[in-house]
């Protein structure tokens, strides 16, 4: 089965019996695998096809938060390199420019060489071209129904590939939660001027949002801005959220299908923290190296476990088949506690040629 076929996913699910559906990936959204389960009767976590491009479609999301007056980068939408050298000119450094379509998270430059930013330009065709927003990024997950949402726990994201901000972007090295130096408000504040809008304007046009929207923030001096939407649980942050989650998820989920998320009650959180260190393969974000045995699995510290994303059995090994192997995650009564848990269960493991970041919620403690 095609995981981006409607119909099949849709008979997949009917013939097993589902009480509900949870579809993850975007590209199976955007081509519309919700509507189809929606229609087959059955209770469906995920936004329409028309409400993913919300993901699918930067030039989409930037249209949807223009028109609810969300907060955000100032932008052009280039599909010519005449434009999009227009647009670095009028934004200046550093230049940030993003692929409209799907990227898998990977499709922004964020870069002060005027070259390269064209270069990215001319690569992808259709492009966003915006503002730079400046301060620390953080990451909320908003859980919505149609009509209502409710956000969870805060998280911060390492994006780039290496220790210091530096590299390329990538899906994500690193996250954590929670955040001891968020200002007092900042989720109320972020639900108030982001979600409810823009779950409003989607509604308005006819798309009901039912799912999760990833908000990407960047809290510059002017107040929390959006830098990207996504139509899905962002990895490597959800690793971490969850694990503080003590409300029963699938009951959170089912609420969002089926409309009830007003009458769904409090959440509620474990206490401490939770770190996540992502181990990437060679040559990460570039042309992952894959097929390295992946060792030391078994010998992990007290409070940590390992999330398995790129890897596969070869025989009763397992190896890297994938850019983001693993996710180890540590736990613990703080962040600090927590990132030295991690760290502890990342030195254990042994894959040739892997990287990871040393750095994750180094600021936070």
């Amino acid at each position: 089965m095609t995981p981006t076929d409607p119909a099949a996913v849709a008979e997949l699910a009917r013939r097993l019996g589902a009480d509900l559906v949870v579809v993850g990936p975007e590209a199976p959204l955007v081509a519309g695998v919700a509507d189809a389960v929606r229609q087959a009767g059955i209770p469906c976590f995920g936004p329409s096809g028309q409400a993913a491009e919300i993901e699918g479609s930067k030039a989409f999301a930037k249209d949807v938060m223009a028109a609810a007056g969300v907060p955000t980068a100032r932008s052009r939408t280039c599909v010519t390199p005449q434009e999009a050298a227009a647009a670095l000119d009028e934004f200046g450094a550093p230049y940030v420019v993003k692929e409209d379509g799907l990227a898998a998270g990977k499709g922004v430059v964020v870069t002060h060489d005027r070259d390269e930013a064209l270069r990215h330009a001319a690569a992808c065709g259709r492009v966003v071209v915006e503002e730079f927003l400046d301060g620390p990024e953080v990451s909320l997950f908003a859980l919505c129904d149609g009509s209502t949402a409710v956000p969870l726990q805060l998280a911060q994201d390492h994006k780039r590939a290496y220790d210091g901000d530096r590299g390329p972007n990538t899906g994500g090295m690193g996250a954590y939660t929670p955040l001891p130096w968020a200002p007092d408000g900042l989720t109320e504040q972020v639900m108030a001027e982001t979600v409810f809008p823009t779950v409003a304007e989607l509604a308005g046009r006819g798309m009901p949002y039912t799912g999760v929207l990833y908000v990407g923030l960047a809290l510059t001096s002017k107040g929390p801005k959006v830098i990207e939407f996504n139509a899905r649980f962002g990895d490597p942050e959800t690793q971490v959220v969850l694990d503080r989650l003590r409300t029963p998820l699938a009951g959170l989920l089912l609420a969002c299908a089926n409309g009830t998320l007003e009458g769904f009650g409090p959440l509620s959180y474990r206490d401490g923290a939770a770190v996540a260190v992502v181990i990437a393969a060679e040559n990460y974000p570039a042309d992952p190296v894959r097929g390295d045995v992946v060792e030391g699995l078994a010998d992990l510290v007290e409070n940590s476990y390992v999330l398995h994303a790129g890897t596969a059995f070869d025989g009763d090994r397992i190896v890297s088949d994938g850019g983001r192997v693993l996710n180890v995650i540590g736990t613990g009564q703080d962040v600090a506690t927590a990132r030295a848990v991690a760290y502890e269960a990342v030195d254990r493991i042994r894959l040739r040629g892997s990287h990871h970041r040393t750095d994750i919620a180094g600021h936070s403690i």
